[in-house]
């Protein structure tokens, strides 16, 4: 599932095989930038914003595009095979002379200018692994509704960008909370380490193939949590049901929230649940 990590590490990906280079294939594959034709211009750079990607080209051109849940960007060499799914999934090609970029199910795709990016990505919040990171603005984002639910805060990038399902459920079991309960349940002090919590982790996995929250990783979880005693489980909750918490032993449970799988260890964690 992306979230801000896999998709800084995608941007990347893109930026090193596309950027500086004149394309020599470009197809879009939705109706409304079909006819579109960016061959003969240069990829100037590839970079995230949140779970946006931003592909800027010669001209004052952007790509803008979203992975949401299964879209992907794979890159190919000149004679090597794509392997990210059927013809009839793939929305985008972009090509060079040494790589091809095809994005496969993506459910956002558009060219606009790149002066008016602020269209597409200009209501997300800080982001956490972005130059205009902020902490006190994303506490303060999170913090403006009280009563709304502390996973569907986490999850609303208009607070705070990078954070998807799995971070939302690591999150709450490293703040002790259960993903229901209201954020202005929070202490104060709890929602402050919570947001440096998030940017700890984010931080420590941007260059991960495997991503750790358990505190295997020295920088991860730190702020509120204990190593775990199994090194070799990489997510304290997340995708763990009926497995022994790690902290305590109780049988993880999960459940829905807001159509998303949520997982929690009922001891560990206090506040309403489903």
């Amino acid at each position: 599932m992306p979230e801000g990590d896999t998709v800084l590490q995608t941007a990347k990906r893109l930026h090193s095989a596309l950027a500086g280079q004149v394309l020599t294939r470009s197809d879009l594959r939705v109706p409304r930038f079909a006819t579109a034709d960016l061959t003969g211009r240069t990829v100037v750079d590839v970079s995230s914003r949140g779970k946006h990607l931003l592909t800027r080209i010669e001209g004052g051109l952007t790509l803008h595009s979203h992975l949401r849940m299964d879209g992907a960007w794979r890159v190919y060499a000149p004679a090597e095979r794509w392997r990210g799914g059927p013809s009839h999934q793939i929305r985008a090609i972009l090509a060079n002379t040494t790589h091809t970029a095809v994005g496969y199910r993506l459910p956002v795709l558009e060219l606009l200018r790149t002066r008016d990016e602020d269209q597409a990505v200009g209501h997300l919040g800080p982001d956490l692994l972005g130059p205009d990171w902020d902490a006190a603005t994303a506490l303060r984002n999170l913090l403006a509704d009280p009563a709304r639910s502390l996973g569907e805060a986490l999850l609303d990038q208009r607070n705070l960008a990078g954070i998807g399902n799995i971070y939302k459920c690591e999150l709450c079991f490293l703040a002790r909370a259960t993903p229901w309960l209201p954020v202005g349940g929070l202490p104060e002090p709890t929602a402050v380490l919570l947001v440096s919590t998030a940017k700890q982790l984010l931080e420590a996995n941007r260059d991960r193939p495997v991503r750790i929250t358990t505190g295997a990783h020295p920088r991860a979880g730190a702020a509120l949590a204990p190593r775990t005693r199994r090194p070799s489980e990489k997510l304290w909750v997340y995708g763990r049901t009926h497995r022994p918490c790690l902290r305590c032993g109780t049988p993880i449970r999960a459940a829905e929230q807001d159509a998303r799988p949520t997982y929690w260890c009922p001891h560990c964690q206090t506040g309403p649940t489903p």
